[in-house]
């Protein structure tokens, strides 16, 4: 009894010995239906259709079955055939062939199965034991890590749920990738950009700024900064309704200043037309309601979801942009705004440019990691103020820290001359009122351009300029008298170089 229960199974000597689960258990392993789906790639090509967005090679616990996949995968990505005879020949190139016992070892894997009728779902069983085994590996690095005293918990709590967040996503991190699977890729997005009408990444809603960017690109870190009054937050709004109304491209905001509320009412005002002041005060005649009940109605609809918690820490934040990724395919994160982010826990022992650097590191890695753009809003210091000549802002005006501008992609400033009580473009002299302008100061992929967008005060709304102008050109005398007034009604309301109004 001792000899027989000693003696390992064909299946344990081929498997790879991997850290057991604890108490002396093995892992969790399929090794039989590893050999049942392998067998059917080898006597059906078309098998792995079925099967390549289920499986990777770490899926398999024996790590010949994981020379074997890769050979078969690879032999697919070439649109070479599929058998015994040539995927021998593949491990042979690389060196691999004796280290899986052999084409005898094919040959033996070919005859596990007469079909793939049924690879599917042994495939998914293979990719459970898997998932099994990587949240015990997972559980005991963070057990081990919990221990030691001199981690900070804030960072254990954020790399756990990272982990499982990539878990859950079929996501599982590898070391490298080769430049071949690299090239592949690249040539793919390439060429079905090239199918694709219109924009390679979300779009704005501006012609204008989808002109330069070609929309907001994945993994893009983007940086809106402006004075307070400018208009930072009804231009990200108006571009959150683009999205969400006019592309269903589900958009989430998170509001660290203004109220959940707020942001729906200014979105009101600008999808009804209906000012912002009445909305405010309800002050509505009988066509304003039923202007209100008949327009707000695709504004509910739409797929925009909001945060209004204060204080937010990048830790909070990941964890809800992973949320809202996973639950809602959320398409782009906004923040409005970077400055009112804090570091968390056990990252605030420097100034608060170091605090700065960091939160921008991190929305650049949480861009990254969930592969969408984020935008975020940020301040201006009061050297545009203070600066004599030129209002334009610069890139040195960025407020509290030259990370921002590093780990950007695109920094981009609002320029309302009206503001400063200028009513003439000073680049050619026609006028300006009810205007503003968009200043790509840093694009990473692209070209440096000034967009002039229409703004309108009463409703805090973007938008394009009409066609009299959408080329570059400027509205007629007219058309400036009019938004001179409808803006002149609008900041008597309010004081535009007051820093601590609720500013758009």
């Amino acid at each position: 009894m001792e000899q027989a229960a000693s003696t390992p199974s064909r299946a344990r000597r081929d498997a790879t010995v991997l850290p057991l689960g604890g108490a002396g258990r093995i892992p969790p392993q399929a090794i039989e239906l590893e050999e049942a789906v392998l067998g059917a790639l080898l006597i059906d090509r078309d098998a792995l259709s079925k099967v390549v967005d289920i499986l990777a090679p770490e899926s398999f616990y024996v790590e010949a079955h994981q020379h074997i996949f890769e050979a078969v995968t690879h032999l697919f990505g070439e649109s070479d055939p599929i058998d015994i005879l040539t995927v021998a020949q593949r491990l042979r190139k690389e060196g691999k062939l004796d280290k899986i016992g052999g084409e005898a070892k094919l040959i033996g894997l070919s005859t596990r199965v007469s079909s793939s009728a049924h690879i599917e779902y042994h495939a998914r069983i293979v990719v459970q034991k898997h998932i099994q085994r990587e949240l015990i590996r997972i559980s005991n690095e963070m057990i081990e890590e919990a221990y030691d005293e001199t981690n900070d918990v804030l960072e254990l709590l954020d790399k756990a749920e990272q982990n499982l967040f990539n878990v859950s996503q079929g996501n599982l991190k590898k070391n490298y990738e080769g430049s071949y699977e690299l090239v592949k890729q690249a040539v793919s997005r390439i060429e079905e950009i090239s199918k694709r009408e219109g924009l390679s990444g979300v779009p704005s809603g501006f012609t204008g700024v989808d002109r330069v960017t070609s929309g907001w690109q994945k993994s893009d870190l983007i940086i809106i900064a402006a004075r307070p009054g400018m208009g930072k937050t009804a231009l990200v709004l108006s571009m959150a309704r683009n999205m969400a109304i006019d592309h269903s491209i589900p958009v989430g905001v998170f509001s660290l200043e203004m109220s959940s509320v707020q942001l729906i009412t200014r979105l009101i005002s600008s999808e009804t037309g209906i000012g912002a002041e009445k909305l405010r005060k309800g002050n509505l005649d009988t066509t304003e309601w039923q202007q209100l009940t008949s327009k707000v109605k695709r504004l509910e609809d739409a797929p925009i979801y909001i945060d209004d918690t204060p204080g937010l820490s990048v830790f909070d934040l990941r964890a809800k942009c992973r949320r809202l990724v996973a639950q809602h395919k959320v398409g782009i994160i906004v923040i409005d705004y970077l400055q009112l982010m804090t570091a968390g826990a056990g990252k605030a022992g420097g100034n608060r440019e170091q605090e700065i650097s960091t939160i921008s590191r991190s929305l650049k890695s949480i861009a990254k990691e969930l592969e969408i753009p984020v935008i975020a809003l940020s301040q201006l210091s009061r050297a545009v103020e203070t600066r004599g000549g030129s209002k334009r802002p610069l890139l040195s005006d960025l407020r509290e820290s030259g990370a921002i501008e590093q780990d950007a992609d695109i920094v981009s400033f609002i320029y309302r001359p009206e503001y400063y009580q200028i009513h003439e473009w000073d680049d050619d002299g026609t006028p300006c009122d009810g205007q503003a302008e968009l200043i790509i100061a840093k694009h990473r992929n692209g070209s440096l351009e000034n967009v002039r967008l229409k703004f309108e005060g009463a409703m805090a709304k973007f938008s394009d300029l009409d066609h009299h102008h959408a080329g570059g050109g400027m509205p007629t005398v007219f058309e400036s008298k009019m938004n001179a007034a409808a803006n002149d009604a609008f900041s008597s309301k309010v004081d535009p170089m007051d820093d601590d109004y609720p500013v758009f």
